[in-house]
Order: C-alpha cells, then structure tokens, then sequence
C-alpha cells in the first residue's frame, strides 16, 4: 500500500508540474515525517551520498566544452561538413540534422544540450524548407538521444558512478549502438521523405567539398578524438579527459578559429553552471528518494519481477524494455539510472547477460524518455523551439521511437553489438 501511495504521489507531483528533483526530495521528507522511520538528516545525508563520486565530476568539464565549443563557428563548420556528407539525398535537412546529432555527440555528452544547439540552428531553416513544425521538432528531439549515446556520455559517467562499472568499456560499447541508431533513423528519415517529397540536400557530394570542409572543421573534430582515443586508450580517467577537452575547446575557439570572445567565454562558464546545477540537484534528490524506495521494498519487488522472467530471454528482454520504457516517461533520464540503474543490472547479469551490455540498454533506454511524453524533456524543449504542438510532435515522433526500440532489442539479443569494441579494446 506505502508503494502504491508513493507511486501515486510521485506521478500526481509530476503531471501538476512540480520538479522531478523536488518531488524526490519532499516525499522521503513527509515520509520521515509521518512515520518517524529515520532521523531527518537522513534526507540530506543520502543527498551527499548520491553526490559524493568522482566521476560525477567529469560532468561539468564535458558541459563546458560544449558550451565552448558553441560559442565559436564549430556549430557552422560541423553543420557545413554534415551538409557535404548528405549529398543530395533525399530529405536533406533534417538527414543533415542527423549528421550534426552524430557529430556534436561526441562534444558535449548532454542530449539536452543537442536539442538546443541544433534546434536553434535547424528548425528554423527546415521550416523555411517546407518541413512541417512537429516534424522538425521530433527530428531534433530524436537526434539528440545520439548525445548520450556516443562518447562522451554523461549518462554513462553517472551510471559508472553509481554501478561500479568502467567509463572506458561503458564509452567504448556506445559507439556501435550510437552509429546504428544513427543511420536506421536516417533510414526512416528517407523513406518519409519520399513519401512526403521533401526536398534534396543543395551540396553534391564530392571528394574535393568533403576535403574542403573536413578541414574547416578538423580542429572541431580533433575534440571527440582526444577524448575517445585518451579513455579508451587508458591514457586518462574521464575526469582528465573532460579537463583537458574542455582546456582544447578554449585553444580552439580563441586561438585557432579567433571567434571566441571574452563575453562568449564568460556566457558559456554561467551557462554551464545552470546546466550543471540542475543535473547535479537531480542526482542528489535521486539519492533520498532512492533510498525510500529500498526502505519500501519497491526495489525487491520490482528485481523479483522480473527475475520471473529470466529463463526466456526475450521475455526478459521485453520485460526490461517496459520498465525502462514506462520509468521514462514519468522521471528523468538522471534520476532513473540513479534510482533503477543499479538493481536492473544486477538482474540483467542474472539472467545472463554481461554488465556492460545491460548497462547499455539501461542508458539507451531512460534517454529514450527524454523524447516521449509527458515529461520527456528533449520532447518539450525541441516542441517550443519549433512553436509546434505537442500531440503532433508526439505523434511525428513515433516512428523514430519504434526504431530506438527496435534497437534495443537487438542490443539485448546480439551480444557483440555492445562488447565487441570493449572487447576488442581489452576492457571486459
């Protein structure tokens, strides 16, 4: 009966409007109150708790060098090599849409944070281009899902953090699900193209323009390739990748491209301190209500569940799939791999399959909530750029929803798609 109360509670929190991260921090509170089961520090001490990783701190460092690298041309120079890379395929916009996700992915980590600078930049011209509102709001929404996907990920680190699992292998078994990810959802984006009779990408495809504009952006490019090559690598932990990424976006935008200037530098620090603010006040109200959970015995309940399920894998997997997928629609992607992250795994491992792979699906699947309704946050801020309503952005989002499950799937049933590079790269 408490579990059923405190769902309830949650849900009717949410749906009037209230703050994921409030809404976890007041109901362990009036619990304590009512009961009298704990002391009330112990509200703030599991706060301190949920915060008190090192890795989380390669979070703030992965958040500036997006904002740096936005606030110099990399956004116009990434944009242009997207352009030349689509050609003239069909659906050209918003498959360019796309290929920018996949780039600046590999920048910021913050799927939120895509939504923003390719909203800005994209939708407005796809607009112009005859693309209607809710369609170009749902092909920024779901492009940026790449962003916790691809290395970095800021996902990853705070399921790292809270599982006791590799950044490194968790990083290196992003890429190929996030590079699937990407060319199905380019996949559908032709097929409705035809269908609909959206225009052509204006750049022709040809080795000299591809030349031209890989170097314009290969400064931007080498970010990514730092990163990915030093963690993986072993050379440094994420917290020194993101240091020193961040310290390369600041060379690059002020001394390489000179477009950087001392206003723009101050705007991205603040700007990061938002950001980082509201990340970090999720994972610390995660860390009480996570707590409640445990005391309740939702979290057994829930493990003992789907345990039932383990003797058929793809009746695990759709179980899995449906907890991760409702979870999504109602909490935040943070607060979920906080809160769920580290008893689904566990489990996942019972029934047979390798932490790094569970873990994967775990990420893929609560970043898939950032674009569903009704809380899907990636889904409201790509909505209000575009000025389009939010039942048809859901509806034109659907079919990019059903393929990112349909990807999940296969990251369940086909183990190599998430451990083959990992393994390759001697980190299993």
């Amino acid at each position: 009966m408490d579990i059923l109360l405190l769902s309830v509670s949650l849900i009717c929190l949410i749906l009037l409007g209230a703050p994921i991260a409030l809404a976890m921090i007041v109901l362990p509170t009036i619990y304590i109150l009512i009961t009298d089961a704990a002391p009330l520090l112990t509200v703030p001490h599991q706060m301190y708790e949920a915060l008190a990783r090192f890795p989380l701190v390669a979070i703030p460092f992965f958040m500036l060098t997006g904002e740096l690298m936005n606030s110099s041309s990399v956004t116009r120079r990434i944009l242009r090599l997207s352009s030349v890379l689509v050609g003239k395929m069909r659906g050209g916009l918003a498959q360019v849409n796309m290929v920018a996700s996949l780039f600046f992915a590999g920048m910021n980590g913050s799927a939120v944070a895509d939504t923003a600078t390719i909203g800005t930049v994209m939708i407005p011209t796809m607009r112009e281009r005859g693309y209607s509102a809710p369609y170009a709001a749902a092909i920024t929404a779901i492009g940026s899902t790449i962003g916790g996907i691809i290395p970095p990920s800021i996902a990853m680190i705070v399921l790292a953090s809270v599982a006791n699992l590799s950044v490194g292998a968790l990083f290196a078994g992003g890429i190929l699900p996030g590079l699937l990810i990407t060319f199905m959802l380019m996949f559908v984006v032709w097929v409705i193209a035809r269908r609909e009779g959206h225009e052509r990408g204006e750049v022709a495809f040809s080795f000299a323009a591809l030349m031209s504009a890989f170097g314009a952006a290969a400064l931007a490019l080498s970010v990514p390739a730092i990163l990915i090559m030093g963690i993986l690598g072993g050379w440094f932990s994420s917290v020194e990748a993101g240091a020193i990424t961040a310290a390369v976006a600041f060379f690059i935008g002020a001394v390489a491209y000179r477009d950087m200037s001392r206003k723009a530098v101050i705007q991205a620090l603040s700007r990061t301190v938002r950001l980082s603010g509201s990340v970090f006040i999720i994972i610390a109200a995660a860390g009480p209500f996570s707590w409640l959970l445990t005391r309740l015995g939702a979290l057994d309940l829930l493990e003992a569940w789907l345990g039932t399920f383990a003797g058929s894998p793809l009746a695990f997997a759709a179980a899995l799939l449906l907890i991760v997928f409702v979870a999504g629609m109602f909490m935040d992607a943070t607060a979920n791999i906080i809160v769920l992250g580290p008893m689904l795994i566990p489990v996942s491992v019972a029934a047979g399959y390798e932490p790094i792979q569970a873990a994967l699906v775990v990420v893929v699947g609560f970043l898939l909530g950032t674009v569903t309704p009704p809380v899907g946050v990636c889904y409201f801020t790509a909505a209000a750029v575009a000025g389009a309503r939010l039942d048809r952005t859901a509806i034109a989002l659907l079919p990019f929803i059903t393929i990112e499950i349909l990807v999940l799937f296969l990251m369940l049933l086909v183990a190599p798609l998430t451990l083959a590079i990992p393994a390759w790269l001697g980190l299993l």
